[in-house]
């Protein structure tokens, strides 16, 4: 394999102006990125003004920073108990879509939810009728992506399974594939920390026919142990998926064209080169 055929990225801060996210991906060497469009914190959305946008444009082409992928608010659950949380959140989406399309990116993340009050069939439901209900609004060029989740209590998308009946259950070309999580996916029981075990994974991925629909691989080590069920991304190399288990992962043949975003712990302006390099180390030539 060669490095070029990979798209390499990290979530990137929009502080400053949503164009600044380029400035500082182009500064890390990245070819892809990740970015919020907005607080992910908070309900309200404050509009782009035109001349970012069109900065963020200019600069995505001159940099070649492509795909470009938003990672929706965090507060989005289209399996909410609560009527009035399940309106936002579906109101929510659709802003983020719109945002999207203002700004030409080609993918929004999705986590669709969890049902901590409700059983997981009931649940699945619930967000396949909101998804039915989202496409139905408009047709956006922009398309969602379905991550798998770390199988906390009440998650409905931590398996490859959960993947696959949600986007066929929701029918809709809005969803343009899955983004798979190589912490939430170790976290939830996937043992990817071993050649057999990303070669299983590989195999019921492949069994599932949802291969060719994983448009995106956030790529983080795991803070906690296998089917932990916890959500805690750790540095490359440095958690319990462990350096072994990540380069057997990234150099396999099933994910050599998928873009690669790094989700990994920021404490301090050295750790996004740090976990950069070493993941450009660990690609084989």
């Amino acid at each position: 394999m060669k490095k070029d055929i990979y798209r390499l990225g990290v979530h990137t801060s929009i502080a400053g102006g949503v164009h600044l996210s380029l400035e500082r991906a182009k500064a890390l060497g990245c070819n892809t990125m990740q970015i919020f469009s907005h607080n992910p914190r908070q309900w309200f959305v404050n509009n782009l003004s035109a001349d970012s946008v069109g900065t963020f444009k200019g600069l995505s082409r001159a940099y070649d920073i492509r795909p470009v992928f938003i990672h929706v608010s965090y507060l989005i659950n289209l399996c909410a108990s609560a009527p009035a949380v399940l309106e936002k959140s579906i109101g929510l989406l659709i802003k983020e879509l719109d945002m999207a399309d203002v700004l030409d990116v080609e993918y929004v993340v999705l986590h669709t939810g969890s049902a901590s009050a409700e059983e997981a069939g009931p649940a699945k439901a619930k967000a396949v009728k909101a998804l039915k209900r989202i496409s139905s609004e408009k047709e956006w060029k922009t398309r969602l992506l379905l991550e798998n989740t770390a199988g906390e209590r009440g998650d409905i998308s931590s398996s490859v399974g959960d993947l696959k009946e949600i986007m066929n259950g929701a029918g809709t070309s809005l969803i343009g594939g899955v983004c798979i999580d190589t912490c939430h996916a170790f976290a939830a029981g996937y043992d990817i920390s071993s050649k057999g075990g990303v070669d299983s994974f590989v195999e019921e991925l492949r069994k599932l026919q949802m291969l060719e629909h994983i448009k995106l691989i956030h790529l983080n080590d795991s803070k906690k142990g296998r089917n932990s069920r916890v959500d805690r991304h750790e540095h490359i190399g440095e958690g319990q998926i462990g350096r072994a288990g990540i380069k057997y992962f990234i150099n396999h043949s099933a994910f050599k064209n998928v873009p690669m975003i790094l989700e990994t712990p920021k404490k301090d302006e050295e750790d996004d080169p740090r976990n950069l390099k070493l993941v450009r180390e660990l690609i084989s030539r």
